[in-house]
């Protein structure tokens, strides 16, 4: 899925005159959560610019995107946190000044300094995080059944599952599933999860993507999500409050997407400035509850922003319970990569 959204705002000279050195337009790599208007407006009237947004899904998307582009093209990249050192080596992303970034108030486990800095350098930020684990109608499942991911392949639910199309979080949750951690996942370990993997896709009626997947969940097309959680059901919350999310007793994978610059723009200091926007306590909850998808901000102090039903629905007082029993990402190397794919796209083929 892309899109790309602009607006216009009026006082353009003006703003600009009063704030020198400052472009007119910045052009920012994102995911669907940061085209929400209700996020990305106060930035533009504050500083009188238009912030240029292209969606894209997938870091391999993003990074063949810059690839195909000209130095200085793009300007801020939101990218998954895991893969920032993938994109400082492919010389994408700028190193940032730590000492300007607004860390202090951030969840620790959130800082996230092994995913955002390389070689002792800080190159982005970490600003939303939540869990891919499963998501339910829990009118139409047993939620103690949730509980266990070896329900979901037990027969009970065939054709009632949904799996959400991203192979490294739902390897990761097969792999909890067979009790290997996700840094456990090699070479070695991956052909352990074939079988496991044929078999939740027997069980289930669609592989999707996000609106997909939250579509099909909210309409009954299926009752179950694999790799769901609080970005699936928390925007549904209101109409559908049946919808639900567990981490079950496997555990779950935790995601986090960082923001940083990109490398060679030619407005650094506007793109730092929106950066710092993001992860401010104001930013963080206007992204938390963005209408594509919700998710915990890294920021803590967003909580001062957030209403009691929002931080019900994002689970927040349960946080330091999920951030123990949630594992991260798999961090592939290329070769295990491609074969983390075509396992992946063998399990699709099905």
């Amino acid at each position: 899925m892309e899109m790309t959204m602009t607006r216009t705002l009026s006082a353009l000279a003006l703003l600009l005159t009063a704030t020198p050195g400052l472009a007119q337009e910045l052009n920012a790599l994102v995911w669907c959560d940061h085209t929400d208007p209700a996020l990305i407006e106060p930035f533009e009237k504050k500083f009188g610019v238009k912030v240029n947004l292209k969606v894209y899904e997938g870091t391999a998307a993003g990074l063949a995107i810059l690839d195909q582009s000209q130095p200085g093209d793009w300007d801020v990249l939101v990218i998954d946190a895991v893969d920032v050192k993938r994109a400082v080596e492919a010389g994408r992303l700028a190193e940032l000044p730590a000492d300007k970034l607004a860390t202090a108030d951030f969840f620790p486990e959130l800082v996230m300094a092994e995913n955002n800095t390389v070689d002792g350098k800080t190159y982005a930020v970490t600003e939303k995080f939540g869990y891919n684990t499963i998501s339910y109608d829990k009118t139409k499942v047993d939620p103690a059944d949730m509980e266990d991911m070896a329900v979901l392949t037990s027969g009970k639910y065939d054709g009632r599952i949904g799996i959400y199309d991203y192979y490294l979080p739902v390897l990761g949750l097969v792999a909890l599933g067979q009790g290997i951690n996700t840094a456990d996942i090699t070479a070695e370990t991956l052909p352990k999860l074939k079988d496991p993997l044929m078999a939740l896709r027997k069980a289930s009626k669609q592989v999707s993507d996000v609106v997909s997947a939250q579509t099909g969940l909210a309409t009954g097309e299926v009752d179950i999500v694999v790799g769901g959680g609080e970005w699936l059901t928390a925007v549904l919350a209101a109409e559908n409050p049946n919808l639900d999310w567990t981490i079950p007793k496997q555990g779950g994978l935790r995601w986090a997407q960082s923001i940083g610059v990109v490398a060679g723009s030619t407005q650094p200091d506007l793109a730092l400035e929106f950066v710092n926007y993001i992860t401010s306590p104001e930013g963080q909850a206007r992204l938390a509850t963005s209408s594509c998808y919700w998710g915990m901000p890294a920021n803590a102090k967003a909580g001062d922003a957030l209403t009691p039903d929002q931080k019900a629905v994002l689970r927040w007082d349960q946080q330091p319970d999920y951030l123990k029993r949630a594992q991260l990402y798999p961090i592939p190397d290329a070769a295990l990569d491609t074969a983390m794919q075509d396992l992946w796209t063998e399990m699709l083929a099905q």
